[in-house]
């Protein structure tokens, strides 16, 4: 998808940056706070206003039930319903979809008949491409909310691991916060040059994704029978891919368990060799999204750092609970941030 392509997120850096300072600016101090709501406003408010611009306060509400029937349907069930059963949990998701829908639709046709399009993802979707022509309504209705809830759903669970890392890991956090010292003052003003000066900051967000992927599990459908260590595998079989498992790899990562963002800096380390990582999948169904969510996740990180010191409740084994319906998920987390000077 254009608007999601590298070159595509490299100059919106300024949005991108404005949005997840204001996290860092609306964390209270000196107390024990629940982040993962915190976060998850930030990076929505953030990836609403990358896919929709001056309409993302209209569609905002809409985006939140939709993350909310996800959240809901992902929950654990006494009972494994098939596909078509019509539980409340699918009724909840399906009104919520149509609701969105419902209130995107006179924006598009809003927008397609003044003939200002944007330069949002939104506006993208509404001029032809090369490949596709130029798009059916109904086409782009169907595929933005799940684009909406991917946008800030994963990263925001991302965003929990990094920063209970950043509290478990001061001086890597101290060496965030020095590079996030160059930032420039005013978030407007980032570029993508000052996000590519985040070497180190990138490498820690990398590293928390090999170790705590959000998205734990990926399937993979076999388009052709061909054997795997000594298995076959048919044509048609579901695979089932655990990034977890592969990103702890030895064979690919020394001291595969251990909290080393160094390695990421290493041009010769393994992690550069193609489908040792996998947080964001990998070939053709790798996602979209990930030059944006890196984006978000490093500027959150960077801008986190740079104000705050974070440390875990007094007793850290019940700050969160571990979570992997949905995604590998840090609920309940809390932590403390205090100034740092």
């Amino acid at each position: 998808m254009r608007g999601l392509r590298p070159q595509a997120v490299a100059a919106r850096i300024g949005e991108i940056a404005s949005g997840t300072a204001r996290f860092a600016d609306q964390w209270p101090t000196g107390q024990d706070v629940e982040i993962l709501p915190l976060a998850r406003r930030a990076l929505e408010e953030v990836g609403m206003r990358y896919l929709f611009s001056e309409d993302a306060p209209t569609l905002l509400p809409f985006a939140s039930q939709l993350f909310l029937a996800r959240e809901v349907l992902v929950r654990p069930s006494r009972w494994a319903w098939p596909r078509w059963v019509p539980t409340p949990a699918r009724r909840f998701r399906t009104r919520q979809q149509v609701a969105f829908t419902n209130a995107l639709r006179p924006i598009v046709r809003r927008r397609r008949s003044s003939g200002r399009l944007g330069d949002d993802v939104l506006g993208q979707m509404l001029r032809p491409s090369s490949r596709y022509g130029l798009l059916r309504e109904e086409a782009i209705l169907d595929a933005l909310p799940g684009i909406t809830v991917a946008t800030f759903e994963t990263p925001s669970r991302a965003a929990g691991w990094i920063m209970l890392h950043l509290a478990r890991y001061p001086q890597a956090a101290g060496r965030v916060a020095a590079e996030a010292a160059l930032l420039p003052a005013d978030p407007a003003a980032t570029t993508s040059t000052h996000l590519d000066s985040l070497r180190y900051t990138q490498a820690l967000v990398r590293e928390v994704l090999r170790l705590h992927p959000p998205s734990w599990l990926l399937t993979r459908r076999a388009t052709r029978q061909t054997r795997l260590a000594d298995y076959t595998i048919e044509a048609g079989s579901t695979v089932l891919v655990c990034p977890y498992t592969a990103q702890r790899d030895a064979r690919e990562h020394s001291e595969p368990d251990r909290f080393r963002p160094e390695r990421w800096l290493d041009d010769s380390g393994s992690p550069a060799k193609p489908g040792v990582f996998l947080s964001f999948g990998t070939g053709p169904h790798g996602c979209e999204g990930a030059a944006l969510a890196m984006a978000m996740l490093t500027l959150l990180t960077a801008q986190t750092a740079r104000c705050y010191h974070l440390s875990e409740p007094l007793e850290p084994e019940r700050s969160y609970r571990l979570t992997t319906f949905g995604g590998l998920a840090t609920a309940g987390l809390r932590l403390r941030a205090t100034l740092r000077s």
